[in-house]
């Protein structure tokens, strides 16, 4: 039996938004999809990957945008903003501001022949080419804007032989000449970065685990990170926001990956720097399932209870990809997944958290009210059903489910918790 107690009338703190999305759904031109990330209140969409392989050479990596190198970076007429600024546009006409990723997209075949990941020739000119990207879409220059991005964050996954062909010293001092350099143009914006690949504890945990290359992979990322955070602090870098990344199976691993990179940033003085899981998927290969949708709204309702500011799921893209979990890429239709987000998201729109307490540890709630109005999100990711006895001090209107056979459906307050579901009930206060 879980037993879930309401106070509507015991506010906290506010929803964090932590129901962003990785690259946005879109085919060619065509952006009407966005008004899935609309109706879901989604607050963030992070630009990386967008359209696959090298942005398809149009959208928002550095190189699609400043084509040649060696050309005037104070020059409008050395930028192509011509495919970028329309999915900006686009995205701040349907309420979800853009977290943008300064840099290039994550090159597989680099094994190959790589392309984009070697270190910028010239750091300075690089930081330079940022500043004017940040102009054009904040201050109007180049025929610009003046749209609300706060986020903007320098490369991706420095620690991953995919995204960075230079060594880790290298990407140090790289990050440290452009965030100095964009931070003193913008002192009013985020700056921050790197896109880690993950963290699993410190160190001296890792040093002491006998998991052959699985040690060998997290210890690396661990040791990128303190290689990082030691010579950022040593040449009074700013670092706004540090991005992590994270792809796990377990729920349990999600609260634990968080603690230990507030930990970390903790740990070098930095207790002041946000902490952005911008990359995140559970059970990846479940999508498509109840399950799945049920898994990830869990997830999302640990990060509101977890030291993180934000996070970004990967991701909403239509498209062929294992990580595309939000739309049949054959269909354009969504996967349960998105439901469960546009669950989370009704609270988020909401505004204030409120108490709530559930006596099974196995079921997950959350919920939020305004001056009329309460929901309350309750998950079950396992695969039981759970008897629910529910009590709050409002007067509920209807129920919604996402399991069960039903995509944010309306049914009763059902009494037994199907698995693998999550369930909404609205109230009137």
């Amino acid at each position: 039996m879980a037993k879930i107690n309401v106070d509507f009338s015991k506010r906290q703190e506010k929803i964090k938004p932590v129901h962003g999305v990785g690259q946005p759904p879109f085919v060619g031109m065509k952006f009407d999809t966005f008004k899935y990330l609309t109706d879901a209140h989604i607050p963030y969409s992070r630009l990386h990957d967008v359209q696959g392989f090298y942005g398809d050479f149009r959208f928002v990596d550095v190189p699609n945008i400043f084509r040649d190198f060696s050309a005037d970076e104070s020059d409008p007429a050395s930028y192509d903003f011509a495919f970028t600024d329309p999915l900006i546009t686009a995205l701040i006409q349907a309420g979800v501001e853009p977290y943008f990723r300064l840099g290039v997209t994550i090159e597989p075949y680099q094994n190959i022949k790589a392309y984009r990941i070697y270190p910028p020739e010239d750091f300075e000119k690089w930081a330079r080419i940022c500043e004017h990207i940040i102009r054009h879409y904040t201050e109007g220059w180049a025929d610009g804007f003046n749209y609300k991005i706060t986020y903007w964050e320098i490369w991706n996954e420095p620690d991953n032989i995919k995204m960075w062909l230079g060594t880790p010293e290298e990407f140090y001092e790289f990050y440290t000449v452009s965030a100095k350099h964009l931070k003193a143009c913008f002192p009013h914006l985020k700056i921050g970065g790197y896109g880690s690949m993950g963290f699993r504890a410190g160190s001296e945990y890792w040093m002491n685990y006998e998991g052959g290359a699985y040690q060998q992979k997290y210890l690396g990322w661990y040791n990128f990170c303190e290689g990082f955070l030691t010579y950022v602090k040593e040449h009074s870098a700013p670092l706004d926001f540090l991005s992590w990344h994270m792809y796990e199976h377990d729920i349990s691993e999600v609260e634990g990956r968080a603690h230990d990179a507030r930990r970390i940033l903790d740990k070098y003085g930095f207790y002041d720097t946000e902490t952005s899981c911008n990359e995140w998927n559970l059970a990846v290969d479940k999508r498509g399932t109840f399950e799945h949708a049920a898994l990830n709204t869990a997830a999302l309702i640990v990060f509101q209870n977890s030291p993180v500011d934000n996070a970004e799921f990967y991701d909403a893209r239509l498209g062929i990809s294992k990580y595309g979990s939000f739309f049949n890429p054959m269909t354009a239709k969504p996967y349960p997944a998105y439901y469960g987000f546009t669950a989370f998201g009704r609270l988020y729109a909401l505004g204030d958290r409120v108490e709530a307490r559930s006596d099974d540890g196995g079921i997950y709630v959350l919920a939020a009210g305004s001056d009329s109005r309460g929901e309350v999100l309750i998950v079950n990711p396992t695969g039981e059903s759970v008897p629910l006895e529910l009590s709050a001090n409002g007067e509920p209107f209807v129920a919604l489910m996402t399991g069960n056979g039903r995509e944010d459906g309306a049914c009763p307050i059902p009494e037994l918790i199907p698995p693998h579901s999550v369930i909404s009930v609205m109230y009137t206060l």
